[in-house]
Order: structure tokens, then C-alpha cells, then sequence
């Protein structure tokens, strides 16, 4: 099978050039050597008129992360389907996806809900840095870049680079690494969130495993702590959690579909788990009322403890997706394996 793809070499006046590469069937061979990332990397635009872009895999999966808030809006598998959850009523903005809560999660502090970089413009980073030596190869990317604008230092004070970094491996995981920087001035706290959206086939079929005995505080409750009591956290009514001081792979199990997503994180200690439920989706106006039972948010964040950056210091934050036939316990996940970044 041969693949043809455009690349849009800068989303503004550059030429387009289309690249075909051949057989690409046997990726892991010879055709891995010359997979070119940028030939599998298309930007279009969004219904918004917003730059978007689109990376693929060898085998045909995707991924579209938009420059509106440097949101993941779509992640599919080899065959096409769709494993994150967005709404059929978007208002301006996408319901769903991966939207990047920056540099406040939830209304914790006195800036807008989960903060202001899920509404900026980011750009894209004509040079980025190489991917590095564990990195398998066939894998897609884009750099994405933030920097505050004189209305942002006006409602957060603070001078910073935030770098993002969307990937799509071989296998078709996905992979979201945040890079933020204090570039001067003063220290600065903030929290974080990769607030994830993923698609379930019924709510009150999917389970999560990885969280078990562990504290959490209770958004229902005014953030009350409470100890995991469950073998496995399932779901028969809202719920709005942050489980703190989390493993770093976490499964959500979903029995209908027969698949299950593993969560693998790294300097993200704590785990949001969200679902509206019926009476609280009936009062979002960008929400259906029933899609509460096709969604699950899962985020990896870092929210108990924020984190605390000096002059010229940088923090990392991780978290791969991927897919397993739902056959595999989580017993069978390698907790220890490497990150792969």
C-alpha cells in the first residue's frame, strides 16, 4: 500500500509540497528509515477558520490538535475510529478533545476556569528540537508554542515559554509533553491539567483500574478527603474527584468495546476524574443532555501541590495514550516501563 501526504510547510504563505514515500506496509523495517515526519503532518483549517493539524501514522492512525488553546480535538485508531469525546453542540470553543489547563485548573485560583491557555493562539515552532534517541521511528509531531500577551500579564503577572509537543507513534499512541519555563522575574506557582476527554461506548459499562486505596478530594464535597474504597472506580451518578499521589499508568476499561486505554504519566501526580452526569449535562449549554454517557474525563494533572518555578527554571509534565484489547489486566501492564519520550 503506498501513502501520499501533503505538508504544509508553514501555515501561512509557503509553498505546499507533496511528498509520497514508498511502501510503508513493513514500517518497523526498511521503510522506517525513511519515514519523514513532516510529510505526514497536513495543516488545514478548522470550521473556526483556526489553523489545525493533522499528524498521521504509517498504519492510519491520526491525530488533529488545534492552535486554538493547542487543543488535541481528535485521536483515531487504525481503523478509523474516534477515541476521544467531543460534543455535538460546540459553541466557539470544542467541547472535548485535550484541552491544556494552564496555569490554573478547575476555579482553584482568581483567573478564568482551567485558565487562559485553552483560549489562546498558539504557533507553531518552525525548528524544533529533535526527537529523542528512545523514540521509535514512523513517529509524527508538532511543536506548539505559548507566550503570554500584555492582556495575559495583566490577570498573571508572570513572564513564561510553554512549549507542547502533540506525537503519534507507529502504534498509534499519543503523546503530549508540556515544557514551561520561567523566563524571568520572579518565582511562579501554577497548576495543570491535560483535561482528556475519552470516548466510552456507556458509562456504566467502563471501570478504571490504578487508583485503588488512594486519597482523594471530592469536588461535590467542597474538596473534602476521602480513601478510595472500591476495587475498581465505577460510575452510577456524578462524579468530580482528584485522586492524589497516583501511580503513573492508570487503565480505563471499557467492558462494551472490549478495549482499554492505558494512561502512562510522568511529573503528574494527580488524576482528575469527571463525569457530568444527567442533571448537571442538562445545564451545560455546549453539552447534550445524554452524552454524559458516551464520555469520561481522566486527566493527568498536577493540582494538590502546584508546582513552584524560579527564575530560568523548567518543568516537564507527560502523559501517552494508548489502546489494548480489554483481554490484558492491568495486572499485565508494565508499570515500570519507560515513558518513551
Amino acid at each position: 500500500m503506498y501513502f501520499s501526504y501533503l505538508h504544509v510547510l508553514d501555515h501561512g504563505n509557503r509553498i505546499l509540497e507533496l511528498k509520497k514515500r514508498g511502501n510503508l506496509g513493513s514500517e518497523m523495517g526498511h521503510s522506517a528509515a525513511v519515514w519523514d515526519y513532516r510529510a505526514a503532518t497536513e495543516i488545514t483549517k478548522d470550521w473556526n477558520g483556526v489553523d489545525k493539524i493533522v499528524l498521521r501514522s504509517p498504519r492510519g492512525a491520526s491525530a488533529r490538535v488545534s492552535l486554538h488553546g493547542g487543543q488535541v480535538t481528535s485521536w483515531r485508531n487504525e481503523q478509523g475510529e474516534e477515541l476521544l469525546f467531543t460534543s455535538s453542540k460546540p459553541p466557539k470553543a470544542v467541547r472535548g478533545g485535550i484541552p491544556i489547563c494552564f496555569p490554573q485548573f478547575g476555579n482553584c485560583g482568581s483567573l478564568e476556569q482551567h485558565g487562559f491557555a485553552r483560549n489562546k493562539i498558539w504557533t507553531i515552532d518552525e525548528n524544533p528540537p529533535p526527537l529523542g534517541p528512545n523514540d521509535s521511528h514512523a513517529k509524527s509531531f508538532i511543536d506548539l508554542l505559548l507566550k503570554p500577551s500584555e492582556e495575559d500579564l495583566k490577570c498573571w503577572p508572570h513572564s513564561f515559554e510553554f512549549r507542547l509537543r502533540v506525537s503519534l507513534a507507529a502504534d498509534g499512541s499519543l503523546a503530549l509533553i508540556s515544557r514551561i519555563r520561567n523566563v524571568n522575574g520572579k518565582r511562579f506557582s501554577f497548576s495543570f491539567a491535560y483535561h482528556t476527554y475519552l470516548s466510552v461506548s456507556d458509562i456504566s459499562e467502563v471501570r478504571i483500574e490504578g487508583l485503588e486505596t488512594l486519597d482523594y478530594l471530592d469536588n461535590l464535597c467542597q474538596k473534602e478527603r476521602f480513601t478510595e474504597q472500591g476495587d475498581a472506580i465505577t460510575f452510577e451518578s456524578e462524579v468530580d474527584r482528584v485522586y492524589l499521589s497516583t501511580p503513573n499508568v492508570v487503565a480505563v476499561l471499557d467492558h462494551e468495546r472490549k478495549r482499554t486505554y492505558v494512561i502512562r504519566k510522568d511529573g503528574l501526580p494527580d488524576v482528575v476524574v469527571w463525569n457530568p452526569w444527567e442533571k448537571k449535562s442538562k445545564s451545560m449549554v455546549d453539552f447534550g443532555d445524554d452524552e454524559y454517557k458516551q464520555m469520561l474525563c481522566v486527566d493527568g494533572a498536577v493540582i494538590e501541590k502546584p508546582v513552584t518555578l524560579k527564575p530560568g527554571e523548567e518543568w516537564t509534565g507527560r502523559v501517552e495514550l494508548s489502546v489494548v484489547a480489554s483481554t490484558l489486566c492491568s495486572e499485565q501492564f508494565d508499570v515500570q516501563r519507560g515513558m518513551g519520550f
